[in-house]
């Protein structure tokens, strides 16, 4: 087996599993269906392709959680592109600073390929929504060989600069793993609906998947300084 890796890092993000049309909400972490999407968009296959769709989809996915960022809610008017009449007021919700992760695990040639997609896409990827572009390039690379659970365990902290000031000087937190359950582990796990099986615009389908939340150390953080007792608290017990 082999692992892809993506670094998804915006100013907005949003991952709808469940969204309706006046009410657009975001999950707390990328969903398979929209980083499948993304794949799909980088390799040049079309929405009705359903085929080809389906090898993608079959592909084990996990994401990490490397800076949660910020919901933020948007209140949301729009006008009909022809008729120029008023549609529904919405409300929509993204996700502002935060970095994630995401590994795809599968065949080592078709990995090889999307990676090789992701530096030259024919159509851009997108977090979640077109109007929400990377901040950066999303390939983190190739792991030729190895699991999901390793890669997200290993590959370095990705959070912004200014997000890792705050660890300075103490230890931080573990990171949030979501990743699909291994064989064995489906008792217990969680579900959502974000397994795509087609993205055609007519009949849009997607099934249930099986997912387990575990936590992983900061990879590649340095050690925390050693903490020293105050100065008067030494006096008081040399008393």
């Amino acid at each position: 087996m082999s692992v892809l890796l993506l670094r998804l890092a915006g100013p907005l993000q949003s991952w709808g599993a469940s969204s309706r049309f006046a009410r657009r909400t975001t999950e707390s972490a990328p969903t398979k269906s929209a980083v499948i999407g993304l794949l799909a968009a980088a390799a040049g296959i079309e929405r009705g392709d359903d085929t080809r769709l389906a090898a993608l989809a079959a592909l084990r996915f996990g994401v990490r959680i490397d800076q949660p960022g910020t919901l933020l809610r948007d209140f949301h008017t729009a006008h009909h592109a022809v008729t120029g009449k008023a549609m529904p007021l919405s409300e929509r919700y993204y996700l502002a600073d935060a970095v994630f992760v995401a590994a795809i695990e599968g065949d080592p040639a078709l990995l090889t390929r999307l990676d090789a997609a992701l530096r030259t896409p024919i159509h851009p990827p997108f977090l979640g929504r077109r109007s929400c572009p990377p901040a950066a390039p999303v390939e983190l690379g190739l792991h030729e060989k190895g699991r999901l659970e390793d890669a997200l365990a290993t590959v370095p902290w990705q959070a912004s600069a200014w997000y890792r000031k705050r660890y300075r000087g103490r230890t931080p937190d573990d990171l949030m793993v979501l990743r699909e359950a291994a064989a064995g582990e489906e008792s217990g796990a969680d579900s959502l609906r974000d397994q795509p099986v087609s993205f055609d615009a007519a009949h849009r389908q997607h099934t249930w998947r099986t997912v387990v939340t575990t936590r992983v150390p900061v990879p590649g953080l340095p050690a925390a300084p050693a903490r020293h007792e105050p100065f008067d608290a030494l006096e008081e017990e040399s008393a």
